[in-house]
């Protein structure tokens, strides 16, 4: 069912509920499109299935059934959404690259982020869909059941009563440390490059992470609302979580989708290049990007990788690239992107892709469980929710995700920040040092300092 509503700005909604717990924001910003026209708000799940160390709660009790499962048998069938919007409730959360580290058999020497769970999801039964196209909102629903007039109307008269917002607190300055200096980094991807020569795989990305101590009193909505003003992105995402952690992102890569129907896209990104100061050389760093040998390597490999890791679950035969080597313009760079698309075999569903395709090969390498082997010894500390997806999957069997990059993660203690690259036989380490301060420099723009411990 739907309910027409009355417009509010994304910020005035984040403003009034960001301090709930279990709130999902979904949030497409930057210029509308096909892959930045709808902002998804969720708040009050009905479940939230939580994974800690490869175990499952569900609603805070332990279950013995695994995520997929959960997933799966906590999703009510049969449900269908209406056709203006993409989502109408279900799933809302996310899947950790250490949750796909699991899922590979892939073991760790890192001791994850106290207080970081593996994976996250909030089972709604709605959805508060805003369409940037259109400038229409709604309350949506979807399952067997239909939601009840009273708890139709508790909902809509929350959303009436958000107010326009106050500005955003200016953010207190926060020093964040690299988990690996400069050198050590640059000295990481030349062992990366020596494993690809040596045969062992052909592409392995590598990445680093910066930490913050938390200030006292800083809320995660805060931090989010600056984020999303200084970095809009297609694929941003809040979710406030349990007041033990929060996801704030800014992510401009889609991972899989799945519609209704069972088709499939995926839209790797490999490939960087900054903006230009003026129209004219904007053109010619885009067009280099395009051209660039290695760029175009990078992209292809994983384009392979993505292409196997869909036809796991698809039709025999419909896996297919419907794009190799687009260029899509961000607020601070541009990417190399291609699109893989396929048809879910019969008997799959969202949770089967899911497992197939975890983590993202454009954050891996190929091959993907022995790239997966390298990170972990050569990178310094754990990914956590780093290079996983954040994900819906309505009760119609569709899904949407994200990869998550460009992304902060709070603790109780710390705020993390990471960033990194795609490391080819041709790399150049300390090009690829800069292309990863390049990432993270939005990031921690916000807080007003630049990274101790990152320079040369």
């Amino acid at each position: 069912m739907l309910w027409p509503l009355p417009w509010r700005d994304v910020d005035a909604v984040l403003a009034a509920w960001g301090h709930l717990p279990w709130l999902a924001c979904l949030d497409s910003g930057g210029e509308v499109g096909a892959r930045a026209r709808w902002v998804i708000v969720c708040r009050d799940p009905l479940h939230v299935i939580v994974q800690q160390a490869g175990r499952c709660l569900l609603d805070g009790r332990p279950d013995s059934r695994d995520l997929a499962v959960l997933l799966r048998q906590c999703l009510p069938a049969g449900g269908t959404c209406p056709p203006q919007v993409p989502f109408a409730g279900g799933a809302v959360g996310f899947i950790g690259y250490g949750a796909g580290q699991r899922m590979e058999a892939i073991g760790t020497r890192h001791m994850a982020e106290a207080g970081e769970p593996e994976a996250a999801f909030g089972l709604y039964d709605h959805a508060f869909v805003l369409d940037r196209a259109t400038g229409a909102a709604w309350l949506a629903t979807s399952g067997p059941a239909r939601m009840t007039a009273d708890r139709a109307a508790a909902l809509i008269a929350r959303w009436e009563a958000i107010s326009p917002p106050s500005p955003a607190p200016v953010l207190p300055c926060v020093r964040f440390v690299a988990d690996q200096d400069g050198a050590t980094y640059r000295r990481r991807v030349a062992q990366a490059v020596e494993r690809i020569a040596a045969g062992e795989v052909f592409q392995v990305n590598i990445t680093g992470r910066m930490r913050a101590a938390r200030p006292a009193g800083l809320a995660p909505v805060d931090i989010y609302r600056t984020l999303r003003a200084a970095s809009p992105a297609p694929f941003g995402a809040f979710l406030s979580g349990n007041g033990e952690w929060a996801l704030l992102g800014a992510s401009p890569e889609r991972f899989v989708s799945l519609a209704a129907h069972g088709a499939i896209s995926t839209r790797p990104i490999k490939g960087t290049a900054p903006r230009g100061a003026t129209p004219a050389e904007d053109a010619h760093l885009a067009h280099a990007l395009r051209h660039d040998a290695k760029e175009q390597a990078e992209n292809l490999m994983i384009v392979d990788l993505m292409r196997n890791d869909i036809g796991r679950v698809a039709t025999l035969g419909s896996v297919a690239v419907s794009e190799l080597f687009g260029v899509e313009r961000f607020a601070h760079v541009h990417h190399l992107v291609s699109e893989v698309t396929g048809q879910l075999r019969e008997g799959c569903d969202a949770p089967d892709l899911l497992r197939a395709t975890l983590p993202p090969g454009s954050v891996t390498g190929a091959p993907k469980h022995r790239a997966m082997q390298i990170i972990d010894e050569l990178e310094a500390s754990p990914r956590g929710a780093y290079c996983g997806v954040v994900a819906w999957i309505g009760c119609d069997g569709a899904m949407d995700s994200s990869v998550i990059i460009r992304t902060l993660v709070m603790t109780r203690h710390h705020i993390i920040a990471a960033a990194g690259g795609g490391i080819t036989f041709d790399s150049d380490p300390m090009r690829e040092y800069r292309e990863m301060q390049l990432k993270i420099t939005a990031l921690l723009a916000i807080f007003g300092n630049p990274p101790e411990g990152a320079g040369a």
